[in-house]
């Protein structure tokens, strides 16, 4: 029975290596991104004498989009990996490594992925509120979009106090 056991726990523990595809796939994800980024940056520095203030703040803001979205991508294939496959030895000496890399948790993961969507929410509305100068109302395509921005707002705070109680309560388990 305790041979049983012990090859379970040996499948369960190395099963974690089924996780590795799908982060290579995130690498692929942010390749295509950065071509996307490429396209659109071109056509955005040659149509830039053709175009008005309105529409290049509008381009601008979906190249910083793309850019927010990328730095979400790189956030979960390297917290991710590392807290969920193996440490990514090859950086530990590297002087270019992230300060960050390495030290974020699952949670410190949430929060931080929360932040992003956030951010891209905000980006995603603030390019609505341009497009929508000189009109009257707000189209319900926005107003959506508001509903969507404030739970993502909601749901970071929650988990930042989820996350804030959790850690009280570790800490005084430690001190007692």
């Amino acid at each position: 029975m305790k041979n049983l056991v012990h090859a379970i726990e040996v499948i369960l523990f190395r099963s974690r290596w089924l996780l590795t595809p799908l982060y290579l796939g995130l690498v692929g994800a942010l390749a295509l991104l950065a071509y996307r980024f490429a396209l659109d940056f071109i056509k955005l520095a040659q149509h830039m004498g053709d175009v008005d203030a309105h529409t290049f703040t509008l381009d601008l803001l979906a190249l910083l989009d793309l850019t927010l979205l990328a730095n979400l991508i790189l956030m979960v294939i390297f917290a991710g990996y590392e807290n969920f496959i193996s440490r990514i030895d090859i950086a530990q000496n590297s002087s270019d490594r992230p300060h960050w890399m390495g030290t974020i948790d699952f949670s410190g993961l949430k929060i931080k992925l929360i932040g992003s969507l956030v951010a891209i929410s905000v980006i995603e509305l603030l390019k609505d509120f341009i497009e929508l100068s000189g009109q009257d109302h707000v189209g319900g395509g926005t107003k959506w979009r508001i509903v969507i921005h404030l739970t993502f707002v909601v749901s970071g705070v929650l988990f930042a106090v989820m996350d804030w109680i959790a850690d009280k309560r570790e800490f005084q388990g430690t001190h007692s």
